[in-house]
């Protein structure tokens, strides 16, 4: 996988919205902490445009995208929010400048189709919070995002946590992929899918109702996603919804389910996804894994 430069102070971060509409109010925390960080901030031309709940029109986000990845003094590129929207525009990218001269792209949630997209031409992204989170991130969440950013190394320790009772033991290595449960689930058949043959899988999803948890669960299983994966990461599974003829199970139940049979090592409860403290990761890139009594993660 080829990785993208890592950042240095007075470099050009851009930020641009594929989905959900923000406003410039709800940009000036990120705006801050970049400028903290040394860095010159740059705001798609379109990025404040309204159409319904999207930043502007399908062309206007496409736009701001574009003009982002092929400009060249632009390092990097900070997404403002998630939604839903990316799906519209992601086969209207001309990825060949990118390709040339690859920087990070940064962010989560729907962003999962950028990050599974760009998986596949060979450059690694970052799972990590977006210009809208920032106001609500941890502060050990942002220093871990600066320091990986600037390239700094990137490990994780964890104790017993609160799923050691279904967290499977073992240990692992492999390119770690993945994102959102329902942006994975709705890329099934398409051209962004990822292959997750002998990769560390994570997870993580928000807001959704308990038997749809399954039906997604089932359907990776189903397209042969689950059963050659070198390892499987669960991250925060929140908000979860139950119908008045209950599910009865929670999310991570669900999930260890769905995955019972296999042998591979599944750990559960990483603080990444839609929560405060929302840990970056590498796409991409290959990582060790230990799961035990203490767990780690250490990327390469």
């Amino acid at each position: 996988m080829i990785i993208p430069p890592y950042l240095k102070s007075g470099d050009k971060v851009a930020i641009v919205s594929t989905a959900r509409k923000v406003s410039e109010e709800e940009m000036q925390p990120a705006l801050s902490l970049l400028n903290e960080w040394g860095l010159e901030v740059v705001f798609g031309k379109n990025l404040f445009k309204e159409l319904n709940q999207f930043a502007g029109t399908d062309g206007e986000r496409a736009e701001d995208f574009q003009t982002a990845l092929n400009d060249p003094t632009v390092k990097a590129i900070l997404f403002a929010r998630g939604g839903y929207g990316t799906v519209r525009i992601i086969d209207k990218i001309d990825w060949s400048e990118f390709k040339n001269k690859p920087k990070w792209l940064i962010g989560f949630s729907d962003v999962t189709i950028t990050h599974s997209h760009v998986h596949k031409l060979g450059i690694e992204t970052l799972h990590s919070p977006m210009a809208f989170n920032l106001l609500k991130a941890t502060n050990e969440s942002k220093q871990k995002l600066k320091d990986v950013l600037f390239g700094g190394n990137l490990q994780y320790e964890f104790p017993e946590n609160i799923f050691s009772d279904i967290n499977r033991k073992g240990e692992a290595s492999g390119q770690l992929v993945g994102g959102n449960l329902s942006i994975l689930y709705s890329l099934l058949g398409s051209s962004s899918s990822i292959d997750t043959t002998g990769k560390i899988l994570f997870l993580e999803d928000l807001d959704e109702y308990l038997y749809h948890i399954d039906r997604m669960m089932m359907a990776l299983k189903r397209a042969g996603k689950l059963y050659k994966l070198s390892a499987l990461i669960v991250g925060g599974m929140n908000d979860m919804k139950d119908n008045k003829v209950r599910f009865n199970k929670s999310a991570e139940e669900i999930i260890s389910e769905a995955v019972a049979e296999y042998s591979y090592p599944v750990l559960y409860g990483f603080p990444a996804g839609h929560v405060r403290n929302n840990f970056p990761l590498i796409f991409g890139r290959k990582i060790s894994m230990k799961v035990d009594v203490d767990s780690s993660i250490s990327f390469g």
